[in-house]
């Protein structure tokens, strides 16, 4: 298909982007909002997770044409209709919706809201036909309208609580000045002796000045509770296209309240930092009557002081890398600010550049008398939560604003004297971690060459004297041994010197190596015989060598390579061996379990109760009960079931909705936590460490229950709890329902209270130390890849990385040895549109900087390096072949040469998700032969556990029959498929071993660059991850609409029919009945605890702001606390995530 060629507006077109509340995968509106910007429109870009009346908040304020989201994770039919209900109660209703959300957005439910009044919703067939660009161009041209040509504008109307009508004050003066002269004059005359003070805000581009704005409107909300203020933005436009991309919005998190009005400008020219209209967007916000306006400038040069025209107070934000220090004399800002402050004042250099800045504004304002304390120029940290520099900053803000204005501003607002300091997670001197494990990993492969080369001549040499001898030499510790009977004298002379030679060659060899070739032959022997007999942790065990076929052939279990030569040998030993031993290429264990195929039991629907009965449905007739769950957006984003549209209709729905502690015990019920055959797997990111709470009390009030029944107190408890209820106006949580096949009911006696409240406490205390000790499983926490990828953080970085390594920390206390304390993800790199080597490259240095971190906590390596886990897509690229042995090569290699670990902590497991990006929308039958293959991947490179996803996922909650169906996927493979009875089958092929060859050092190269950014957190700071994962996806949406990369039912091979987005047969749905209960479930709690919870939740932030073990706090807070109470509680200590683009 040909490109279209983008639309030229008419007019000057405003746009909000945004993707819908609770919703990652931000990368889709990414890519729209940079084309919607390059056909010459205004974008006010919101990023992801953004609730309608934040939407609409926005909308109104920056008076836009139309609202464009993306809506990938349920809820989308209650979401865009609340929006649109709201825009029309507010008065709006003039501004346009249009959506696009994949295949989850069904073709029924799209009429239905385009019937509603949404403008337009786009469908995968609309990408198809119309493409990327044409899509953009049709709702480009349906926003093709003037703003503010009509105003009839009275200065009675502007206030601060009209929003609406300031919006098209401020359109009307940009767009059609020349109606606006009279209603302008007559407004200048009104505030001709109005005192509101305008902060200006100017500085260099990446400076971090909307993280800095943010800040100190945060500062200022909290030290005037009854005051309102005004942010005028402005931003560059682009020359070429006319387009700008107003994106201040989408790193503040505290304008979201009616006391802020925030409107973006375009340059609407090129080369300057401002805007011609500013001057009377700052007289409308006085007329308004704010109490404070902050007007922030597009990143300058060194040369622009226009803000200096326009405030009464100038702040001049820069970084420390400005270069050498005679910069700082062209910096023209410097003779007029009246503060400046340093961000980023981690960065390196930061000491330096404060003394050269003081130095350089003495000099220009000629303070040679002040003490340098009292220079207004302060370093700052505004992305890091409560900097001491910020605070300062704040305080000289307002001070100085005070003494120029007179403005009644008494601010109550504390701050000491401390500096900015970084809270390293990382410490600098370990930054170039990635590339010191490249290195090691390098200088081992040297090594194994050097010494096959010498084991290869060796055996040379060692031939050549069997051939001179013609009769066997065997090896010993020191050489090589024979008779000497029939020797000749001439042959003892040669056969002497080629020794001699051979003697002095093995004394490079290492003798591990030696070793390793003369035990060859009994390995192998080990593994011909019948039974294979090895020992763990002091247990012997026996495992079959052979199987049987059905033509009685025996096939090996372990295949092992006929090589001759000793060199041959030695690399395949040093680089591959064989499964269980270093460096683990071929896998983890010397054999597969016999009684645990890697099979997961995926689940995640509607309530607790819906997913539990889908848990015992699955796991029926298997032994091992694997079980894989799913959380809704709501829950992932750490919030409360609500009746609010946008929160209520994802409640239950892409996920089972988790809020306390009984809907865990609900969820997990009839399934023995602690039994070894039990596990289960948590994909939950941002809320982690609160959902591992829940499930760990979930485990002990089990085992309490066990105790219970097995001393028969179950009359005893019965009483002690009607005990605890007696007076109170809330019920007991029961299990909605009758209780499925094979649920016996475990866990379900202690609803509604914990094993502590009905148990002496030595008992409880003993039962709590042991069950801790048996559980199994992971829970997914892994915050860096969702900054990096789909972007489900809600906590900031640093704060996340604190709770997770609070969670490792609380293992090692508690014994905790065989769950996953974090579950390293790929997963969601390769979704947001990765190649396999990237996904890998990020995934393994993710992994790697938990490591260091740790580390630097003064954790030992062999103590928490076995509670590591990786989880891993798949596709059908032919690096897939080899992600897991290259994923298990580079971990073993790095931990035990770079690190020094043991055995157990060098091995690597890892789960495998067969890829949701190769689910189409288009022929969805054909979605299972794509699994079925990436499975048969898997399942060959021995993966630890694997997920198969149902075939209908493109297009809703898979139904029971496809998730069956993906079950039976690896089922057949592992159970009928003949060569799986072979464990190391794609060992010894020549493409697998050039993969393998070729993957490790491509994923080497990108530590090295990650290496060259400060790490992996010094590249997520400059979005190198995020820059590189888009790009990648961008080359395979084009590749695949282009039909260069031939999709079969997609691109090429279409039907009769064209190959149409499909009907699901049964679409999955939460009810209102499931959504009902969820939220009268969470009213009880909260009715229940009412008087103990806000004591629990100020000790859970005493206990984040005294940096304890906040893990600890957790596991008592989370007994009576929902998620959302424990979420928006740690917020306030640990600041909210702040987004980016």
């Amino acid at each position: 298909m040909q490109q279209s060629k983008p639309y030229l507006p008419k007019h000057k077109i405003r746009i909000v982007t945004a993707a819908s509340l609770f919703d990652g995968h931000d990368a889709a509106i990414n890519i729209m909002r940079r084309i919607i910007q390059s056909t010459g429109v205004e974008v006010i870009h919101l990023g992801h997770d953004r609730s309608v009346d934040e939407v609409v908040n926005t909308a109104i304020q920056e008076d836009v044409n139309a609202i464009a989201m993306t809506s990938y994770q349920g809820g989308h039919m209650e979401y865009f209709k609340y929006m649109y209900d709201l825009l029309q109660e507010r008065g709006v209703g003039h501004i346009k919706i249009f959506g696009g959300g994949g295949g989850v957005i069904l073709p029924e439910e799209i009429k239905e809201l385009m019937a509603y009044g949404i403008t337009r919703i786009y469908a995968p067939d609309d990408g198809r036909t119309m493409g990327l660009q044409g899509m953009i161009n049709d709702l480009v041209q349906q926003c093709d309208v003037p703003i503010g040509d009509n105003l009839k504008a009275e200065v009675v109307d502007l206030n601060v609580h009209t929003p609406k009508t300031i919006a098209r004050w401020i359109s009307a003066a940009e767009n059609f000045p020349e109606i606006m002269t009279d209603a302008l004059q007559e407004l200048r005359a009104k505030i001709k002796d109005c005192d509101t003070p305008v902060l200006g805000i100017t500085g260099t581009g990446g400076a971090g000045k909307s993280s800095l704005v943010d800040e100190l409107v945060r500062r200022f909300l909290m030290d005037f509770p009854e005051k309102n203020l005004a942010i005028i933005s402005v931003d560059p436009s682009k020359r070429k296209t006319g387009g700008a991309l107003l994106g201040d919005r989408i790193r503040m998190n505290a304008i979201n309240t009616p006391r802020v009005y925030m409107r973006s400008l375009a340059t609407r020219q090129s080369n300057l930092a401002l805007s011609k209209y500013v001057s009377a967007a700052v007289d409308i916000t006085k007329g308004a009557g704010f109490d404070l306006i902050i007007l922030e400038t597009s990143g300058i040069g060194q040369s622009d002081t226009e803000i200096i025209d326009h405030s009464d107070v100038s702040l001049y934000v820069m970084t420390p890398e400005f270069g050498a220090a005679t910069q700082l004399e062209k910096i023209d800002m410097l003779d007029f600010a009246d503060l400046v402050a340093i961000n980023k004042f981690d960065k390196r250099g930061a000491l330096d550049a404060l003394r050269d800045v003081k130095k350089q504004y003495v000099r220009n304002h000629q303070l040679w008398e002040i003490a340098d304390s009292d220079l207004p120029v302060f370093g700052t940290i505004a992305s890091q939560f409560n900097d001491p520099g910020m605070n300062r900053l704040y305080g000289a803000v307002i001070t100085a604003i005070v003494e120029k204005t007179k403005a009644k501003l008494q601010s109550h607002f504390e701050s000491t004297d401390e500096s900015s300091e970084k809270i390293f997670v990382i410490p600098p001197a370990r930054t170039r971690y990635l590339s010191e494990i490249a290195e090691n990993i390098r200088a081992y492969d040297a090594l194994v060459d050097q010494q096959c080369g010498y084991a290869q001549t060796l055996y040379g040499i060692y031939k050549a004297i069997e051939g001179i001898l013609e009769t066997p030499v065997s090896l010993n510790t020191q050489g090589l041994s024979w008779t000497d009977s029939n020797v000749s004298e001439d042959q003892k002379k040669l056969v002497a010197g080629l020794e001699r030679s051979f003697t002095t060659l093995k004394m490079n060899l290492d003798p591990h190596h030696w070793q390793r070739i003369m035990e060859w032959g009994d390995l192998k022997q080990r593994y011909r015989a019948q039974d294979y007999v090895f020992e763990v942790r002091g247990k012997q065990i026996s495992i079959p060598t052979h199987s049987k076929s059905l033509s009685k052939t025996a096939i090996p279990k372990i295949a092992l390579p006929k090589y001759q030569a000793w060199g041959d040998l030695l690399r395949w030993m040093l680089q591959e061996n064989i499964p269980g031993q270093f460096p683990y290429t071929a896998g983890l264990y010397p054999f597969k379990r016999t009684a645990e195929d890697p099979a997961r039991m995926f689940a995640g629907e509607g309530g607790p109760e819906r997913t539990n009965h889908r848990f015992h449905y699955l796991s029926r007739d298997t032994e091992a009960k694997r079980l894989s769950t799913a959380f809704d957006s709501v829950t992932l984003y750490g919030n409360d079931p609500d009746h609010r549209p946008d929160i209520y209709g994802k409640i239950g729905n892409a996920g089972v909705s988790i809020c306390c502690l009984d809907d865990a015990k609900k969820l997990y019920s009839g399934f023995d936590l602690t039994d070894p055959k039990t596990s289960v797997s948590m994909t939950i990111n941002g809320p982690a460490p609160i959902i591992l709470a829940y499930f760990m009390n979930a485990a002990i009030d089990q085992n309490c229950e066990k105790y219970i029944r097995e001393h028969g107190l179950e009359e005893e408890v019965q009483k002690t709890i009607e005990g605890l209820y007696k007076g109170k106006d809330q019920l007991r949580p029961t299990y909605k329902g009758e209780l499925p096949l094979g649920n016996d009911g475990l866990g379900l006696m202690l609803l509604g209270v914990t094993g502590d409240q009905v148990l002496p406490a030595a008992v409880y205390q003993k039962i709590k130390v042991s069950t801790l000790t048996q559980v199994r499983g992971t829970v997914q926490a892994d915050i860096l890849k969702e900054d990096q990828a789909q972007n489900t953080c809600i906590f900031s970085t640093e704060f996340a990385l604190r709770l997770m390594g609070d969670v490792q920390a609380y293992f090692i206390d508690h014994g905790i040895r065989n769950f996953y304390s974090v579950s390293i993800s790929g997963y969601h790199i390769a979704e947001a549109g990765a190649n396999p080597i990237t996904q890998l490259a990020f995934t393994l240095s993710n992994g790697f900087t938990y490591v260091e971190y740790y580390l630097s906590r003064g954790m030992d390596i062999n103590d928490f390096g076995p509670n590591l886990s990786f989880f891993f897509s798949n596709g059908i690229d032919p690096e897939y072949a080899v992600i897991g042995r290259v994923a298990r090569k580079i971990w073993a290699k790095a931990m035990k040469q770079k690190y020094g670990a043991n055995e157990r902590a060098q091995m690597l497991k890892y789960h495998v998700q067969t890829s949701g990006r190769s689910l189409h929308a288009q022929e969805i039958d054909f979605n299972d032969i794509r699994t079925t293959l990436q499975a048969l991947y898997a399942i060959y490179d021995n993966c630890n556990s694997l997920h198969t996803n149902a075939y209908d996922e493109a297009i809703t909650t898979p139904t029971e029959d496809s998730v069956r169906r993906a079950m039976a996927i690896q089922l057949i493979i592992n159970k009928e498929f003949g060569l799986t009875k072979n464990e190391n089958p794609i060992q010894g092929a020549f493409i697998i071993e050039e993969l393998t060859d070729l993957v490790e050092d491509a994923v080497l190269l990108e530590f090295d660059r990650l290496s060259e950014r400060g790490g992996v957190l010094g590249a997520m700071e400059t979005m190198y991850q995020r820059s590189k994962i888009q790009e990648e996806s961008m080359h395979y949406e084009m590749l695949k609409h282009t039909g260069e990369y031939p999709i079969v039912g997609v691109n090429t091979f279409l039907s009769r029919k064209g190959s149409p987005t499909l009907l699901p047969s049964e679409v999955i749905r939460a009810t209102e009945q499931e959504k009902q209960f969820q939220i009268t479930t969470l009213k009880e709690l909260h009715g229940l605890h009412a008087e103990s919870l806000d004591a629990s939740l100020v000790q859970l932030k005493k206990t984040a702001i005294d940096h304890s073990n906040m893990f600890e706090a957790l596991m008592e807070v989370s007994k009576f606390c929902s998620l959302g109470q424990i979420t928006h509680a740690l917020f306030s200590v640990g600041g909210q995530y702040r987004r980016n683009m």
